[in-house]
């Protein structure tokens, strides 16, 4: 009987191609949701349905922002940055 510990058995690490395909899924569903964000915020902020929201109503200090073709506007630059951003995951995904 010794007085120092046992070794800890060495961990057992998953197989490189079971962790690449769960890395190239996780990037491919990051670059699909960040796209599908992106066209919502570039399209909707210019239809007629964005008038007719909660918030306005809610908060009426807020609705004069909400209207303001500004905040739209950079609404919309967020989704450019969004969509950027997606074809951006896509193209490192594909490069490898």
């Amino acid at each position: 009987m010794s007085l120092t510990p046992d070794p800890a058995p060495p961990p057992v690490e998953e197989s490189s191609a079971s962790t690449n395909r769960r890395n190239w899924l996780l990037i491919l569903c990051f670059a699909v949701f960040s796209f599908e964000i992106g066209l919502f915020l570039v399209v909707f902020p210019w239809l007629d349905n964005w008038s007719l929201n909660y918030f306005p109503g809610a908060y009426p200090f807020i609705e004069d922002l909400w209207e303001e073709p500004a905040f739209r506007g950079a609404l919309m630059g967020l989704g450019f940055l969004n969509i950027y951003v997606s074809i951006s995951q896509l193209m490192r995904l594909f490069r490898r």
